[in-house]
């Protein structure tokens, strides 16, 4: 069975699941952001069989999230360095580890984000850069960008996490299609 490809369509959330949704890749990021960088401490940490481990690097090389570098001439060797692309993802899997701490690990947590200069747990949330306010704040919400699809203006018209239109030059606040209630 052929999988589906994202990259064609407007959205961000897609042409991103695109690159990385395939949760070994995911995986092997979080591995390369630890340090691992050779074929065999991936496969070693994961236990992936050889050749998909093959196919994810190469697709995670493709998509620029990692680039390919010669170790060993004799036989050749290729280490898996992070881009620059590759280590934003960082900002992604610290997302994914708050949301998996909090929803998915009755026993308790298995692995702590910590502060190196307080030594306190981090509680990680997303906010604003301008105004420091949480992302989940019910102010926030997606509004059609410039290149945005009328399939993407039609959805986020109907979502209660979306708008009907982007704010302006000559409007001060977007126009919301419904109220929508404050999250748990």
């Amino acid at each position: 069975m052929e999988r589906t490809a994202f990259s064609a369509m407007s959205c961000p959330v897609a042409r991103a699941l695109d690159r990385v949704g395939e949760w070994w890749s995911i995986l092997i990021l979080r591995d390369a952001l630890h340090g691992l960088t050779r074929f065999d401490q991936f496969q070693e940490s994961l236990g992936i069989a050889p050749n998909m481990l093959s196919r994810r690097l190469k697709a995670l090389v493709e998509a620029g999230m990692l680039e390919q570098r010669l170790y060993c001439e004799r036989p050749p060797r290729h280490e898996y360095v992070l881009t620059d692309r590759g280590r934003e993802f960082r900002a992604v899997l610290v997302a994914l580890y708050a949301w998996g701490s909090k929803h998915f690990s009755p026993e308790g947590a298995s692995v702590l984000l910590i502060d190196t200069e307080t030594g306190r747990v981090a509680d990680p949330v997303l906010v604003d850069r301008a105004s420091g306010r949480p992302i989940l704040d019910p102010s926030f919400a997606f509004a059609p960008g410039p290149t945005a699809t009328d399939g993407v203006r039609r959805r986020l018209a109907a979502s209660p996490w979306g708008v009907v239109t982007a704010p302006t030059k000559t409007t001060a606040k977007p126009v919301r299609r419904r109220s929508r209630s404050k999250p748990a």
